[in-house]
């Protein structure tokens, strides 16, 4: 079989394992080894030396938001009133306290960041945007959207 490295350092093997994974990181070794044509041990290896490299940066599994009791997103986006490293930082461990937060992107253009927040209904985004998201002070302005039906999800990017 050819071995084809990309810039990443990645070969077409690799990139197998990769899928595999991606799609069902509860696979055996053994179980990615048959499917990608290697033995047992460098099957293993390989997974290893993905993981060392960071390319694997962990293993989840995927709650259902409406099983959690979380079933409604909302798409704020947040300006502060200034830009200072210190300010930038301390919204951003703030963001990492909230449990209603599954996702948040510091971004330029019109906003400042763009955060995905998974709540029961409009009554837990009201609790979560007034009780929480906006005790943090240097907020000067929010735009929210609510997601009617998730469309797509991927967690990784397809190699």
């Amino acid at each position: 079989m050819p071995r084809t490295t990309d810039a990443k350092g990645l070969d077409d093997t690799d990139r197998k394992i990769l899928r595999l994974l991606r799609t069902n990181c509860r696979l055996t070794t053994q179980e990615i080894a048959d499917q990608v044509g290697l033995s047992q041990t460098p099957c293993w290896s390989r997974i290893k030396r993905l993981e060392e490299a960071g390319v694997i940066s962990g293993y989840v599994a995927i709650l259902d938001q409406a099983k959690v009791g979380r079933p409604d997103t909302f798409i704020v986006e947040v300006n502060l009133e200034n830009h200072d490293d210190e300010k930038i930082e301390n919204f951003s461990r703030h963001l990492q306290q909230l449990p209603e937060v599954i996702d948040v992107y510091l971004t330029t253009g019109e906003f400042d960041y763009v955060i995905i927040v998974a709540v029961d209904g409009p009554e837990g985004y009201e609790t979560f945007l007034r009780k929480k998201l906006l005790k943090f002070e240097g907020i000067k302005h929010t735009r929210s959207i609510y997601c009617l039906r998730r469309l797509k999800r991927d967690v990784s990017p397809m190699v």
